[in-house]
This record gives structure tokens, sequence and C-alpha cells, in this order.
């Protein structure tokens, strides 16, 4: 088996990679601009076992802004699999500057569905995508798969956007689209912008961390958080059920949690008081949310567990970066 990886130097992807590696006798294709989330080859050097396997591993430096260059589709011959995770994907910056969001996530995915549809054995495109389509979730609601989307930010519509262009190359040519909604991801090698990073690092120093929450500063927004690698887990079982037409599938985190809990257990795990401030962010900063929520009932009723647990992952995930802060702090 072949499979192509779009974004493969990123976070999520080098967690896939790794997965992958572990778990199937695949050869991975990777695809990757290299752009400043990539962190050179840094990411997939620090994958533990990649001496071993790197033999099953290719790389191409492709901005999928482009199409795939016609010496690339020739080199890697036939694939079997395409899983589509190159993205901007930080919520602020979209909000700062949104049109190379939108440009670049609606072109990429594009691009590698014009490449999908020269494969003439494909069994499966997996369109990786977000709980953030569906907009804000009010108390006790669960979005599933298939509703309504309402997205609250330049990244989200962008998502959104992606997953119509899946569905439209699944009607029009057959090519055999997934699409995928996940919550917010944690892990190691995770770029120091992203939220994790930002609590290690303010506990480190003894600095004040500023906290999304209510317009009374009385509560934390909540997300469902949950490790790339029981991502990847999740992935693979999602692809070992086998395509049988266009599908959306949830995969959220096993317990929701306030984003002032998360710090909290961060802080604990260092060993370090935690020193917070929160702050009205939504209405300062509209396209924030401060709730989303995905049902991932689908998932479990196909048989999914997930092997880690959130506090598990969290105690990794720091205990490992503190191990490298100077390279992934």
């Amino acid at each position: 088996m072949k499979c192509v990886i779009t974004g493969a130097k990123g976070f999520v992807a080098t967690h896939l990679i790794e997965h992958l590696l572990k778990n199937t006798d695949w050869d991975i294709i990777g695809f990757d601009k290299m752009g400043y989330a990539s962190l050179s080859n840094k990411m997939i050097e620090d994958i533990d076992t990649y001496e071993i396997y790197k033999h099953r591993l290719k790389f191409y430096d492709i901005d999928l802004n482009l199409p795939v260059p016609f010496g690339v589709k020739e080199d890697v011959g036939e694939i079997d699999y395409i899983l589509h995770l190159a993205a901007e994907s930080h919520v602020d910056r979209s909000i700062d500057d949104p049109v190379p969001f939108v440009m670049n996530n609606v072109a990429a995915t594009l691009n590698i569905l014009e490449f999908a549809r020269d494969q003439k054995d494909l069994k499966m495109f997996v369109n990786f995508s977000t709980d953030e389509v569906y907009g804000p979730a009010p108390e006790g609601k669960d979005f599933k798969e298939f509703e309504y989307h309402h997205p609250s930010n330049p990244y989200a519509a962008s998502k959104s956007a992606q997953e119509a262009i899946g569905i439209a190359y699944s009607n029009t040519y057959k090519v055999p689209v997934i699409t995928t909604h996940t919550m917010n991801i944690i892990g190691e090698r995770q770029h120091p912008e992203k939220y994790m990073g930002k609590i290690i690092n303010a506990v480190l120093k003894g600095e004040e961390l500023t906290i999304h929450g209510n317009k009374d500063k009385t509560r934390s927004g909540t997300r469902f958080y949950i490790h790339a690698r029981n991502l990847s887990d999740a992935l693979l079982h999602i692809i070992r059920l086998g395509y049988h037409g266009y599908d959306e599938w949830n995969i959220a985190g096993l317990e929701e949690i306030s984003n002032l809990e998360l710090a909290q257990r961060v802080a604990d795990v260092i060993g370090k008081p935690l020193r917070y401030r929160i702050v009205d962010f939504h209405s300062s900063r509209p396209g924030h949310d401060l709730r989303y929520a995905l049902d991932s009932s689908k998932l479990i009723n196909s048989g999914y567990q997930y092997p880690k647990t959130l506090q598990e992952s969290l105690e990794k995930t720091v205990k490992w970066t503190l191990e490298r802060k100077e390279d992934y702090l």
C-alpha cells in the first residue's frame, strides 16, 4: 500500500506518520511546502523510530497552491490512500489576515483532489476538517455528522469550503472522499503558538496567562482536547472500516474540559503555580467561540476505543516538551 499525506512535516501529520509506520506496512509519501509550522525536518526526525522506518518514507517539497507537478505524479505512481492534512490552521491569524487562509486551504484542497482524480485505484481520500465548521455549540449541544455549517471565522469558513469541494468531487468524479471533523489537538512537537505551548511557557516563566472566557469573565471556554496519537489511531480505524460512499466522521476528545482547567492540570504536571487572567476575548474579537463540541457516538458505536486518557496525554506531552524545550518552546 502507498499513502500520500499532505502537510506531512507538520505537527499532526508527523504523529499520523509515526502511527502508520508502527501499525501498518505502508509506504508513506509526504507532500509539504515547508511553511513556518513545519520546523524544517525536526519533527519528522524526532519520531522515536525514525531511523528504523525511514526507508518507507519519501518527501516532496510541494506547494499545493499549485497543481502537483507532472514529474512528481510520474515518480510516485499509483496511490492507495490520500490523507489531506495540509492547511493554515490558526484562528487568530485567520482573523488578522483572512485572505491567505481562504486562498491556501481552498486551492490546496482543489489541487490535491485533482491529483486524486487521476488515481485509478484510490481506496480513500480523507478530507481532514474541524469542529469549527459548525460554529459555536450551545450548552448541551454536541454536533453530529452532516449537521448545518455556520462558521464563525475565516479559518472555519475555509475548512467548510474545503469540505464542500470534497463532496463535489465525490459526487461528480466519484473520488472516494470522506470527511473527518476533529477537535483541539495536543501532543508532542506542537508549534509553541498553540494553547499548550502558551500554557507551558507562561507557567515556566511565572508569567500571567490570558484565558478566553465569557463576557462577565467568570468562566473560561471549553473544548474536547484530543492527543494527536489518539487522533491518528481513530483515523486508521476509520480507514480500515473501508469506503462505502461519501461519509463523515466526528473524532472528539474523551472529556469536555475548560481552558482554565486544562491550564491548571498542565501547571500541576510541571509542579509550578498558574498565574492567569480570564479575558472577554469573544467581544473584542468576534469569530472566537466560547464552546465547541462534537458528538462522536458514531465512531464509538463502530467499535472504537481511544487508547489514552486525556490526563495520560497531558502528562506525556508536558514532560516530553520540557525535555526538549530548546526546540519546541
